[in-house]
């Protein structure tokens, strides 16, 4: 049946031999089978009870972490500046956003309630895509998982069971429904957990350096009992989080396998739900868990429920005698399916589509999102400096990185990196235009902008991602070509990271005022640094390398420097300003050593009563419910806007 070829294909012409033997297999299988199987009946309650529950999750998404409860703070400010996937994505006057917020809830409320269901994905599903294509800066794995359901319940008839629509029309009322509608949900949640698990594969993953000190939390005090936070970190939450999206779907798929791995899959995001800040993402994967059981289990518990009465036999004995129909093949069926294939090899190779998306790359690859890399890797940034030179006077002028934006995960980016200073520039311009009070500096329109960011990726050194000298109104961007500012990871330090840890744990105990920075940084490139008075016993440590170390005296307006070397230490002076320059051919790493200074009167903040409540989703309801007033506030604000010219209320916020 299958092709026959040697073990190794060593040109051209073997591997053409064996692509075309590919081919005439592929040409063997009978397509019409495949989609007849396909559009077998199959029972509608559990697609109908999947609705239900993710209409239901995605009516509190909206107000919670799509932002509808502050729609004023997100889209308010015509000077914020918002980071589109595609750049000829506009951004709609706040009025219409608030509109669009309304719509999606209503569409959200339609799913769940299977009203007008039709009508109700496409009024959710519309403004939800868009909405989330217009600022990249919000968008998690899961706000593309939520997407791609929507999609593809667009097509399906998941509105002939427990719906307004069932009731309404004796047509569709418990008639079934095709397999692929069930096929297709399963294949993008088994996508979910199996790429999830591939990414892990990563070194950075399985060597325990993407998420630390996370064993210390309440919900793993059961194994703190015969483990230490460090194997809890290393063995349950790396190791065995590996092993359980890897295999987790292929377990749900085996029929005497299927209940042990969805306590475990239930448990495992149970405890996701009280880690993380992840919104409706853990509740959404326990509710579409009965995708893989059999279809009709609403119906069994039904049917046990009411003693097998004689309304639920009929209904059962239609909606399985309905399967043994013949049907045929259609060409709308054949082209549904060949849709489905084509979603399928989508999402397959989307993931690892970077070597075309280069330009997303950066010290990962691809967007976060689609790429399915769910915590595989941790950030931690100490330093974003935003530099404005004005070409005309040579002045220069120091931005705050918050400016005119919500997030920071623009600064990991290079792409958006650029709309950034697109964006101050335009603003920048508008200030000048405006400013008829001379209470501002002036600055030209020719200026120049630089970044440079210093960050740490998976427990490493902090270092600079960007060229600090490179003008990002001058960047030569391109969608298909790496991103030519971006300074690479030195990773040839990875294994500095267990010295890091072990002198990180030393100094941490010396008292609980003591801390430590790690810092690497390239040749020809210097660190500018000011020491602020809330520290105090500051010491420069270098270890690798020659850097040159120059203290500014403001006072007498000159410097004074001393060459160091691997192994030499400096005192650092406080409120002063001071350069590290690395010297030499190679890199250089060093250390600072501090200690804070913390107030007397300083009180540790209280915590939140809920933080043991294994249930998130039902806690804190009086917050959810002033977030959900809130939206409809700014919702009903904005309509009186339109339609009697009434004032818009705008929260302000210094972000400038």
């Amino acid at each position: 049946m299958f092709p026959k070829t040697s073990a190794f294909c060593g040109d051209w012409k073997c591997f053409i031999r064996m692509a075309s033997g590919w081919i005439n297999v592929a040409r063997g299988l009978n397509y019409t089978k495949v989609v007849a199987y396909l559009y077998e009946p199959r029972d509608p309650s559990s697609l109908g009870i999947i609705r239900f529950l993710f209409g239901l999750l995605m009516a509190i998404d909206i107000f919670e972490e799509r932002g509808g409860s502050e729609i004023d703070i997100r889209w308010g400010d015509p000077q914020d500046c918002h980071f589109p996937l595609f750049d000829v994505l506009q951004r709609p006057p706040y009025p219409l956003i608030c509109l669009l917020y309304a719509v999606m809830w209503l569409g959200a409320v339609g799913v769940m309630l299977g009203f007008k269901f039709r009508t109700s994905v496409f009024m959710f599903g519309i403004p939800y895509w868009y909405i989330l294509l217009l600022d990249r800066t919000f968008w998690n794995n899961h706000s593309y998982l939520f997407g791609l359901v929507t999609l593809l319940l667009m097509g399906s008839s998941a509105h002939h069971f427990f719906s307004v629509d069932s009731l309404m029309d004796k047509n569709i009322r418990d008639q079934p429904v095709p397999y692929w509608n069930y096929f297709i949900l399963k294949f993008q949640f088994f996508i979910l957990y199996f790429l999830a698990g591939l990414k892990k594969t990563d070194s950075e993953w399985l060597e325990g350096y993407s998420l630390l000190n996370l064993g210390k939390h309440w919900v793993f005090y059961p194994f703190r009992i015969f483990l230490s936070t460090e194997l809890i970190d290393y063995l349950i939450i790396h190791w065995f989080g590996f092993v359980l999206d890897l295999t987790v779907g292929f377990w749900m798929l085996l029929e005497f396998s299927r209940p042990i791995a969805m306590i475990f899959c239930a448990m495992f995001h149970l405890m996701n739900s009280r880690l993380f800040s992840i919104g409706m993402f853990p509740y959404v994967c326990l509710a579409t868990l009965p995708l893989f059981c059999k279809e009709d289990w609403p119906r069994k518990i039904w049917h046990f429920l009411l003693r097998k009465s004689c309304n639920t036999k009929e209904t059962t004995k239609e909606v399985s005698s309905a399967t043994t129909k013949p049907q045929m093949i259609t060409k709308k069926q054949k082209l549904v399916v060949g849709c489905l294939f084509l979603h399928m090899f989508l999402q397959i190779f989307l993931p690892y589509s970077h070597f075309i998306t280069q330009g997303f790359n950066t010290w990962t690859n691809g967007l976060y999102g689609y790429s399915w890399d769910m915590m595989v890797h941790s950030w931690h940034s100490i330093l974003v400096v935003i530099k404005v030179v004005d070409n005309e006077s040579g002045q220069e002028h120091f931005m705050d990185e918050n400016a005119w934006t919500l997030s920071n995960r623009w600064n990991k980016y290079g792409d958006m990196s650029v709309q950034y200073a697109q964006c101050i520039k335009k603003n920048f311009n508008a200030i000048s235009s405006e400013d008829n009070t001379h209470s501002k500096p002036h600055i030209s329109q020719d200026i120049s902008i630089y970044v440079d960011v210093w960050c740490s990726m998976n427990e490493r050194f902090q270092q600079r991602m960007f060229n600090p000298n490179y003008n990002l109104l001058q960047a030569n961007w391109s969608v298909f070509r790496p991103v030519e500012w971006m300074l690479p990871l030195m990773v040839q330090y990875d294994g500095f990271r267990k010295q890091i840890a072990d002198i990180t744990k030393h100094i941490h105990s010396w008292n609980n005022e003591s801390d430590v920075v790690f810092i690497a940084d390239f040749p020809g490139l210097h660190l500018e640094n000011y020491i602020e008075e809330e520290l105090r016993n500051v010491t420069l440590t270098i270890l690798s390398g020659d850097v040159f170390y120059e203290v500014e005296d403001e006072e007498y307006q000159q410097s004074a420097g001393i060459k160091l070397h691997e192994g030499d230490s400096v005192v650092v002076s406080i409120g002063a300003t001071h350069k590290v320059h690395t010297i030499g051919e190679i890199p250089s790493t060093y250390m600072y050593t501090f200690a804070k200074k913390i107030a007397d009167h300083q009180e540790e903040k209280p915590k939140r009563k809920s933080m043991y409540s294994p249930f998130p989703l039902i806690e804190d309801m009086s917050i959810r419910k002033a977030s959900f007033l809130r939206m409809w506030d700014l919702i009903r604000n904005a309509t009186s806007h339109l339609i009697f010219g009434t004032e818009l209320y705008i929260a302000k916020r210094k972000t400038h």
